[in-house]
């Protein structure tokens, strides 16, 4: 099992990226939130993975946090939440407004994630309730301090890739980067303020 590894990112379109750990390039899926908070290319990241091995591929997933690790790990055993739903869910919500929801049975907020109905969101409450113990998402010091400008179409363009990975419609998408700032500098705010906005429909 790989549980750790450490690299420099040389690709990012999230929520996949390739990062070069002594010459070898992973592929790694990566939530969305995490991805916001990777400053450039060419910077050195340090990921928690998890190896999900199936009969027709591998696929490695990766988290800035154990937290995030031990998150995921525990939503998966969930039945009717494979990997990707997982990885929504993480990127959709910051660890402590899943630990909330879940605390506080919100199924309005669990099923803001595409793929997860309301009868898939009242089993996570009933299994995960009382057993998930999340840490605050701060103090990430493992993303390097190097800032690369882009111009705001590439941003725009990643941005909307992102949602689309994450199951969000064209319908969606469209009315959200209609309402994103002009000002937006960098794919992380990008990706933030996409969030913020689809969680007020």
């Amino acid at each position: 099992m790989i549980g750790r590894l450490n690299g420099v990112i040389l690709d990012l379109r999230p929520p996949h990226i390739l990062l070069d750990v002594a010459g070898v390039g992973y592929e790694i899926d990566v939530p969305i939130s995490d991805c916001a908070k990777f400053e450039a290319l060419n910077s050195s990241v340090t990921l928690y993975t998890h190896l999900v091995i199936r009969e027709d591929a591998h696929s490695l997933f990766g988290f800035l946090t154990v937290h995030s690790r031990d998150s995921f790990r525990s939503l998966i055993k969930v039945s009717g939440v494979g990997p990707r739903i997982a990885l929504a869910l993480l990127s959709a919500l910051s660890l402590n407004e899943l630990h909330l929801a879940l605390q506080n049975g919100d199924v309005d907020s669990l099923t803001r994630t595409p793929g997860i109905g309301k009868k898939l969101a009242e089993r996570m409450l009933l299994e995960l309730k009382g057993k998930l113990m999340f840490a605050p998402d701060s103090n990430i010091h493992n993303v390097a301090d190097n800032k690369v400008q882009t111009q705001l179409y590439g941003i725009m363009n990643d941005v909307r890739n992102a949602l689309g990975s994450l199951g969000y419609n064209d319908k969606e998408i469209n009315l959200v980067m209609k309402q994103l700032p002009d000002t937006i500098t960098d794919l992380s705010s990008g990706i933030r303020e996409a969030l913020k906005l689809l969680n007020k429909f």
